[in-house]
């Protein structure tokens, strides 16, 4: 059973920028595998899972084909593999490696988000993320954004160069996260603590996600589209210039 397996070490969370990693399995299921430790980044927050391959000690590859936390044990990450997970066992030693191109592109694209967040003073109600686009929607029955305006603002705050960190705040701090939280939606908690996201000056909330650490790396950027989708919510996609 999944709730008997070992929770998982995020790598991500304090080493986003690390390609290869070594670990050892710990859980066999139906989900896939469960390592003591990964850089795999899981599906979650509007961001897609990190792909790659793991190195088995004969050599031979086998390739990452998603990733996810436990359904029920949120602190348990499970990763979906090709051909050749027969070959595993518990206490295997793996070497693993990410599909970095791909998460470069993710952790890019998640900050800039942020930006964005910045610059548009309403709850947040829907997020998605691409290698070369993403997207937020925003509980905002009236309107007043403008493509061009919001492109300008964006690259403005990009080449101010601002530095971003990743901290954490106790879980049960209910108030300090409520008031940072752009999400209707609760951040997840995991061995007691909430990540925060902290753009210098600028922008800080609770965010699970990967986030390159200056703004400068995320590069020109382009509002392509502001769309109404509801009386009440407004989809703004942004994609790499």
């Amino acid at each position: 059973m999944s709730s008997a397996v070992p929770a998982t070490r995020a790598l991500f969370d304090t080493a986003p920028y690390e390609r290869e990693f070594s670990a050892q399995v710990v859980g066999l299921g139906a989900l896939g595998i469960a390592l003591d430790q990964t850089l795999f980044y899981p599906v979650g927050g509007g961001q897609p899972c990190d792909l790659g391959h793991f190195v088995l000690p004969d050599g031979s590859l086998v390739e990452v084909l998603g990733v996810q936390r436990d359904p029920q044990d949120r602190s348990t990450i499970w990763h979906q593999l090709g051909e050749g997970v027969d070959a595993l066992a518990i206490g295997l030693q793996l070497r693993g490696k990410i599909d970095w191109e791909r998460r470069y592109q993710h952790m890019r694209m998640h900050t800039c988000l942020h930006l964005l967040c910045s610059l548009i003073d309403a709850p947040v109600t829907g997020c998605s993320i691409a290698v070369d686009k993403a997207r937020l929607d925003f509980d905002l029955p009236e309107s007043t954004l403008e493509r061009d305006s919001l492109t300008l603002q964006l690259n403005e705050l990009v080449e101010r160069q601002l530095e971003v960190r990743a901290r954490f705040i106790g879980e049960d701090d209910d108030q300090a996260i409520r008031s940072m939280s752009r999400t209707l939606i609760a951040p997840p908690a995991f061995a007691g603590a909430v990540r925060l996201i902290d753009i210098a000056g600028l922008d800080i909330q609770p965010c699970g996600g990967t986030h390159v650490s200056n703004t400068r790396e995320i590069g020109q950027v382009l509002c392509e589209r502001i769309e109404k989708k509801s009386r009440h919510n407004r989809r703004v996609t942004l994609r790499f210039a």
